[in-house]
Formats: structure tokens, sequence, C-alpha cells
């Protein structure tokens, strides 16, 4: 590992009102200010899926995606006006099999998965950030294209899956931010929380089979699997992740958790 080196991250990424939870606003910025300074930001989230790997903007100005609806009008509002990443878009592309084409939408701006934490973790958006899509959702495949982004941390780039830990939205009957955990959000993310510690990477990829609450906490599984690209991106097989954040937010578990 080299001087740049920086750790990969999955993100429990929050709604637009995270900004508003002074707990997860501190946890999140302390860990951002514990982490060495990112030469650029590449954030794979669960709110883009795209096949085949999609590159979004590259120039600094491009609009927010603001992908959501029924929130105060101030969320969609929010800015962040980040430095684009040009030489880090040719370089994902190059680390991509030849057999395996790239695409380039350039005004696809950030969704709310990349820009709400980065807002929080990285206030000033003075660092070049990229967003590629998720080309698929199975897990090992994501896993292989955390082992193809790897060496661009490196270069001390930041790579960032951008998730939810628990996402079972229509189960939801309290939506308040301290709302009690359901059985499910609680069981799945205990469990998850053992696996990972574990290391056990195979029980994660087999989740919907084998973890509790399941369907309820993933009933779609978009928000669980950016993990696997953060995985993917460790410099060690087998290695223990560090299990940065847990709790919960309107009863969702927000575990996330950086490998080295």
């Amino acid at each position: 590992m080299t001087d740049l080196a920086m750790p990969a991250l999955y993100l429990s990424h929050g709604a637009p009102p995270l900004v508003d939870d002074e707990l997860w606003v501190s946890q999140l910025a302390r860990w951002s200010a514990d982490l060495p300074r990112p030469t650029a930001i590449l954030v794979v989230s669960a709110h883009w899926e795209s096949a085949p790997l999609t590159i979004g903007s590259v120039t600094t100005g491009t609009p927010l995606v603001y992908d959501f609806g029924g929130f105060d009008r101030k969320y969609y509002q929010v800015t962040y006006r980040s430095p684009g990443a040009p030489e880090l878009a040719q370089q994902v592309a190059a680390l991509m099999p030849d057999n395996e084409p790239v695409v380039h939408q350039p005004d696809r701006g950030l969704d709310h998965g990349a820009y709400v934490p980065l807002t929080v973790m990285y206030p000033n958006a003075d660092i070049p950030v990229l967003q590629i899509s998720m080309p698929t959702l199975d897990p090992e495949r994501l896993l292989h294209l955390g082992e193809r982004l790897r060496p661009l941390r490196e270069q001390g780039v930041l790579i960032v899956g951008s998730g939810f830990a628990t996402h079972g939205l229509p189960f939801l009957r309290d939506w308040t931010p301290n709302a009690t955990a359901p059985g499910w959000s609680a069981d799945f993310d205990a469990w998850a929380a053992e696996r990972i510690a574990a290391a056990d990477v195979d029980a994660l990829i087999d989740f919907r089979a084998k973890a509790p609450g399941m369907p309820y906490a993933h009933p779609t599984i978009e928000h669980f699997a950016p993990l696997f690209v953060t995985l993917g991106a460790s410099s060690e097989p087998g290695q223990v992740p560090q299990q940065v954040i847990d709790g919960f937010w309107m009863g969702l578990a927000k575990r996330s958790l950086q490998v080295a």
C-alpha cells in the first residue's frame, strides 16, 4: 500500500433528511475526518442501475438528480458543485475488460445516494467526484467489479458503495427518525454484522436465502448490492471490514463499514 492508498467504504446513505439528523451527521463527519484526504471519489449508488457499466458526468456543475418525492422543498434546492473527474473516468473505462462495453452519459449528475452523504462528509465540494452505474445486482459480479476498481485506491481514490443495510420501506409503520427497528430489520442487521465480522463473504452473497428478515429487509436488493463492490475492492481476500456506524434510522439499519 502506498501513502496515497485509500480504504473503500459501504455507506448506508440515508434519504435527504439525513442532514437533519445530528447523530448521523456527526458520525459521518467524524468518519471522513479520520480518513486521508482523497484525490477523487468514485461512487456506485443503489439509485443508478444501468447495464452496461455507465459513466456519469465528468464536468463541474452538472445538475444533481433529485430522485425522490414527497419531501420538503428545501431538499430540492441542495447543490453540490464538486469538480469533475475526467481522468478518473478514463481510468475506470480502461480497467474494464475489453469484451465489456462502457457507456458514457455526460448529462447524468450525482443522485442522492452519492451527494447526500458527501454533503456531510466533504461539505466543501472540493474533491473530484465521479459516479458510475451499478451494471448488475449479482453479488459475485459486483465483487469482480470491485476487484477491477481496486487499483484506483493506490492513487488515492475513495471507492464508495452507497446503499442501505436494510431497506424495507413498504413494511415500515413508523416513519419517525427514532422509530424502533422492526424485527425483520433488527434480525437482518444482526446477521449481517456477524457475517461481516467473520469476513464470511460466501454467506453474504447468499443473503437472500440465508439472512433472517428476508424478504422484508430487502424486498428489492439494490440497496444491499453496493456492499459487494466495496468488499471486492478490499486489498486482501478474507480481510475483516471495520464496522464504523451502526444503529437505526426510521427503523432501517444504517450499518456502514470500510475495508483497507
